[in-house]
């Protein structure tokens, strides 16, 4: 753990978890366990409270994986509201969806996400991919800790 620019404490082994659908839900934690054991992930069905939630929190985890595509409020919506506050300025958030539209993908970088990745109907190529975006995060954050620096804003399609 860390104290990020922001002062809030981040938590490079916590990640939370934002999908409604149990059984993406599943496969995100059974992939997890799998390629990632030491990492700690929260689940939440639903973007409403997202950011209560957070806001309550003396640490933060280092990693949001966000679904777009929710019912009431949407991952945009939580998208904006994270990087609406200052607080969550160090926190990583991965959009993780099924939509592959380029306009969505356009629309989740200019509202601040730090990478959108598909999420594969196949297991093995879903487990591969999101450890590639796990890996990737992990590796930039602890990288630009170590040189007293920000991580990389790359554009990870």
């Amino acid at each position: 753990m860390s104290p990020g620019p922001a002062g809030r404490e981040v938590d490079l082994g916590r990640v939370l978890v934002v999908e409604d659908s149990p059984e993406d839900a599943e496969a995100i934690e059974r992939a997890l366990r799998h390629t990632h054991p030491d990492l700690r992930p929260e689940f939440t069905t639903r973007g409403e409270g997202v950011v209560d939630l957070l806001l309550e929190r003396e640490v933060l985890p280092g990693l949001v994986l966000l679904d777009l595509n929710m019912p009431g409020m949407s991952g945009h919506a939580v998208l904006a509201a994270l990087r609406a506050r200052t607080e969550f300025a160090d926190v990583t958030v991965v959009v993780f969806t099924s939509s592959t539209s380029p306009a969505e993908v356009d629309a989740c970088y200019a509202a601040g996400a730090d990478s959108y990745v598909y999420k594969p109907v196949n297991f093995t190529l879903f487990r591969t991919v999101l450890k590639g975006a796990v890996d990737y995060w992990q590796d930039s954050r602890a990288a630009g800790q170590a040189d007293g620096g920000t991580e990389p804003s790359p554009s990870v399609k």
